[in-house]
């Protein structure tokens, strides 16, 4: 079963391939996603890595919480499920003309 892990506190000169190498250490990483910004594509300074299984994912847990990475002490921890978000209608919105 995949496993989401949290990585928070990164430099912005973090990429996905130095987690993938970083996270790689304890186990299969199944995926990892380096949130952007959407405007300006620079990090957001967090992001998710999937490993592959529960044992790897705790062991990503112990190993790496507040090891340096870039410069910055890295935050990691159990990814918590994500918010269900309400609809704000404002895509409906736009797609309707104002008259």
């Amino acid at each position: 079963m995949v496993k989401k892990v949290y990585v928070g506190n990164l430099s912005y000169h973090t990429t996905e391939d130095t987690l993938r190498t970083l996270f790689s250490e304890f186990g299969e990483v199944s995926s990892v996603n380096l949130i952007t910004d959407r405007q300006s594509g620079r990090s957001k300074g967090f992001a998710f890595v999937e490993m592959t299984t529960n044992e790897a994912a705790q062991a990503a847990i112990t190993g790496l919480s507040g090891k340096s990475l870039d410069g910055r002490e890295i935050t990691v921890a159990e990814a918590r499920p994500q918010a269900e978000r309400m609809s704000t209608g404002r895509r409906e919105d736009r797609r309707r003309p104002r008259w």
